[in-house]
């Protein structure tokens, strides 16, 4: 509490008490109430004298802490002067060593111009005498084109005279030509009759000799324009088909229909088993594999058509054998694993034929489709590693012809993915494979391909050609797919009776495993004109009546020989 509220405090305690004891009448109780109210004054003027000596020295200190803010605050403005002229300073200083720098940019740029002008005058000074030598010259070739003007003047009146001469000596060669043309008839008349023939005959005979030639001619034009053709297009195709096959190889797998596992010991042939057969008999209806357990030592067999079930069963079998605990439960247990890990495998299997392939934004379930082809084999050739060759060449060869090379590699993988559900599902791989196309949004170049590529003639995309040639590029080469003795054989007779069937030929002979034939023909019956056409006409009819992978070349051979001997 202040001292002026103490004493306010006082003053109305007094007159409250003043205000009292006059109610009360009571003279003596006035009289104290006075001295008391004199006491209140004069405590009252006491307290108000300290209050004021309180007032005075707050204001006195309130004065003393102003003035020392003030000093305090010309001392920061002091200080914050300096510092801003000291950045303006540092300022004025960048700004000039800026403008000195500026200024020394512009006089270098100054001295390069002034340098490039120099050399321009001196260019143009050295144009200008060219130009000058240039007139001299022209000056010169002016006068010797006069000169040579003169020349080729008394030249054409020599050669005037020359011509006069000439169209007299034409003269007397027509007249020389008539007087020749009657003595041929004259000649031509007596060689009738020396010879007993009419005009007419004579021209007959002439005629059929000219047929003769002509035959004999053209056939030869013939054989030469065919051989042109064929080879301007066996080089083309050779070019094409070299670059493709030297830039991607690949190794040849069959798949077969048995898999060997191998065993620690013939001990567990026992465990595998189990008691009474039931392992064996479990294992066996929940793969789907036969489990052959013979003599063999330290090994059984897994025994399926189907792939994919003999490489579960294999996968189970051997995490069973690594585990050692065998019976049903377990084998149950391991299995499942087993074709769950299949999936994953499956999944892998077709990325990574897609990345080998360089085909990219695959859908999932077309790249598991595409791992399928892992487990599935045609003619003994494994068919994803035969996709992704088939893919390499026919980007290969449309690179070649500047053709989409990524486009054309998705085709050549994909052209093949209805041999991965073609044992589950119902027609040919063909139509398997345009409906799964379709279904996963491939691009109708593609689907195309996959629809031709094993009748590349009906094809309406150059894809489709592409492919077919790089399909049968891929299964072409030697062993990729196997083919029986009897068909081999088969083939090849096939090839020497065609051959033998053609008039003139005397041997024929099927060589290179059936990729040519060498035909031998009667040189008194076949000329070499018509060895050309008779090769001709074996190829066709090859084309037409028999099917072989990749092409057969057809050699004719037409040899005579003078044999003598000297005794």
């Amino acid at each position: 509490m202040s001292p002026l509220d103490a004493v306010l405090l006082l003053l109305v305690l007094a007159l409250a008490g003043a205000l009292f004891w006059r109610r009360r009448g009571d003279e003596a109780s006035a009289l104290e109430a006075k001295r008391l109210l004199e006491a209140a004054k004069a405590e009252a003027q006491e307290a108000l004298e300290t209050a004021r000596k309180e007032a005075r020295e707050i204001l006195e200190a309130a004065q003393r802490e102003a003035r020392a803010l003030r000093e305090e605050t010309e001392a920061q403005l002091q200080a914050r002067r300096r510092e801003l002229e000291e950045a303006f300073r540092q300022r004025a200083e960048a700004l000039e060593a800026e403008l000195k720098e500026r200024l020394a940019g512009r006089e270098e740029r100054l001295r390069l111009e002034r340098e490039e002008l120099k050399a321009e005058r001196e260019r143009l000074k050295a144009l200008q005498e060219e130009l000058k030598a240039e007139r001299e010259r022209l000056k010169e070739e002016r006068e010797e084109l006069r000169r040579e003007a003169e020349r080729l003047s008394k030249r054409g009146e020599a050669l005037d005279a020359r011509a006069l001469k000439l169209d007299a000596q034409e003269e007397a060669l027509k007249a020389r030509e008539a007087a020749l043309f009657e003595r041929e008839k004259e000649v031509e008349r007596k060689l009738y009759e020396v010879a007993g023939l009419s005009p007419e005959e004579a021209r007959r005979r002439i005629l059929e000799k000219l047929d003769q030639e002509l035959e004999e001619e053209k056939a030869q034009k013939v054989r030469a324009a065919l051989e042109k053709a064929r080879l301007e297009a066996k080089r083309e195709a050779q070019k094409i088909l070299a670059q493709a096959m030297q830039r991607q190889a690949s190794e040849t797998a069959a798949q077969l229909a048995v898999t060997v596992v191998p065993i620690p010991s013939d001990a567990m042939k026992g465990r595998i088993i189990g008691r009474e057969g039931r392992n064996i008999r479990t294992f066996e209806a929940l793969t789907g594999v036969d489990l052959i357990i013979d003599d063999t030592p330290e090994a059984v067999l897994l025994s399926s058509f189907n792939p994919v079930r003999r490489e579960i069963a294999r996968m189970a079998l051997e995490e069973l054998l690594k585990d050692g605990r065998i019976h049903p439960s377990r084998i149950e247990e391991v299995v499942e694993k087993a074709k769950q890990e299949m999936k994953t495998f499956i999944y892998e299997r077709g990325e990574e034929a897609a990345l080998e392939a360089g085909v990219v934004s695959l859908k999932p379930g077309l790249i598991q489709l595409l791992g399928r082809l892992h487990f599935r084999s045609s003619y003994g050739q494994n068919v994803l590693k035969h996709s992704v060759q088939v893919a390499h060449l026919a980007g290969i060869m449309a690179a070649e012809l500047g053709l989409d090379a990524a486009l054309a590699r998705r085709a050549g993988l994909l052209h093949d993915i209805g041999k991965s559900v073609d044992r589950e599902v119902e027609g040919s791989h063909v139509e398997i494979g345009i409906a799964l196309a379709r279904r996963f949004g491939e691009p109708k170049e593609v689907v195309d391909a996959i629809a031709h590529h094993h009748d590349p003639e009906n094809a309406e995309t150059t894809y489709a050609v592409l492919v077919a040639a790089a399909d049968a590029l891929s299964a072409a080469r030697p062993g990729a797919r196997r083919e029986s003795l009897e068909e081999y054989l088969q083939r090849l007779e096939a090839l020497e009776r065609i051959a033998l069937s053609f008039p003139g030929v005397e041997q024929a002979f099927a060589v290179q495993a059936g990729r040519e034939v060498r035909v031998i023909v009667k040189p008194e019956k076949v000329s070499d004109a018509k060895a050309t056409l008779l090769a001709r006409e074996i190829a066709n009819r090859i084309e037409r009546e028999m099917n072989y992978p990749g092409q057969v070349q057809v050699t004719v051979v037409r040899e005579t020989r003078a044999v003598e001997y000297a005794r």
